[in-house]
């Protein structure tokens, strides 16, 4: 099974030496992957919304921008994003930004991709919110084509293309891996038709997950292509949104033991929460790296 670390935004309180030496540190430690989340901004609640599931004030370093920093401090260990909310985006400007990620890292990359819940989000990037889905079935057209064709010609209602050209191309073409996030029948249709993996939340009970894996398999057949071909993944713990919720990480054998059940239930990835392990007490650079570095000798001896 492989393992990746979901990256804790909050190091950058700490200087940039230290985001830095929390990447190096994931991938000498033996991590498979530095994975990063995506949020431009968070609303805060008004009279026309409620609060968000997360604090309006929490810090996000932009996804894309970071993953180029922690390519340039790191050799051997992949990155992702995990996820970033590509209809928010201008797809094509997104597929040269992860095509000069992939360049520079020497083909590292591994685009997650999901649709998004906060609808403020999409309102102040000026992006419609109501046909995000629609939107985002083409967007992973796009990338594939301009990641794969000398010349892009393209027809579609949101993003055509009449005689254009992108290079360089990434190193993986277009093969570089795009996973599908999401829970809703939409998003499980989606990467059954169109992913090369799922990034599964870890909501929902273990026969929930396990049935949504199912029907990714199921959609996958649908649409003529291998169900054994497409990846799952799962987190460890969703993110903590409760007093209870803050301990998981600060107990290790509780930890291993969900890997296990993950693993189990036909997980090939599992994904560490570091800004969970900041909130479960490692309240510094340094003690979220010890923490790291515990739990991945405890992890790979349980599941590989």
């Amino acid at each position: 099974m492989k393992i990746a670390v979901e990256f804790p935004s909050v190091a950058f309180r700490e200087g940039p030496k230290k985001v830095a030496a929390v990447a190096r540190a994931i991938e000498e430690i033996g991590y498979d992957e530095l994975a990063v989340f995506d949020h431009v901004v968070m609303g805060y609640a008004t009279d026309r919304r409620p609060a968000p599931m997360y604090p309006s004030n929490m810090p996000v370093l932009e996804a894309l921008v970071l993953l180029g920093f922690a390519a340039a401090v790191t050799e051997r260990v992949s990155l992702s994003t995990e996820v970033l909310v590509l209809p928010q985006r201008q797809p094509v400007l997104v597929a040269k930004q992860v095509a000069t990620i992939d360049t520079l890292s020497e083909g590292r990359m591994r685009l997650g991709v999901g649709v998004g819940w906060q609808e403020c989000e999409y309102d102040v990037l000026q992006t419609s919110f109501k046909d995000r889905g629609k939107r985002m079935d083409e967007a992973i057209d796009v990338l594939r084509t301009y990641w794969g064709e000398s010349r892009i010609d393209r027809d579609g209602p949101y993003y055509p293309a009449d005689g254009i050209a992108m290079d360089p191309k990434p190193p993986q073409g277009g093969r570089l891996p795009i996973w599908i996030g999401g829970l809703t029948d939409a998003a499980l249709r989606r990467t059954g038709r169109l992913g090369d993996g799922w990034m599964g939340s870890a909501t929902g009970s273990d026969e929930t997950v396990v049935a949504a894996m199912d029907t990714i398999r199921r959609y996958a057949e649908e649409a003529g292509r291998d169900p054994d071909a497409i990846g799952m993944q799962l987190m460890l713990a969703p993110p903590p949104r409760d007093a209870a919720g803050k301990t998981f990480y600060a107990e290790h054998d509780r930890v291993v033991r969900r890997a296990e059940a993950i693993k189990a239930m036909g997980a090939d990835w599992t994904a560490v929460n570091a800004t969970a392990i900041f909130q479960a007490g490692a309240r510094s650079v340094d003690a979220m790296i010890d923490q790291l570095a515990q739990l991945h000798g405890k992890l790979r001896s349980a599941v590989g």
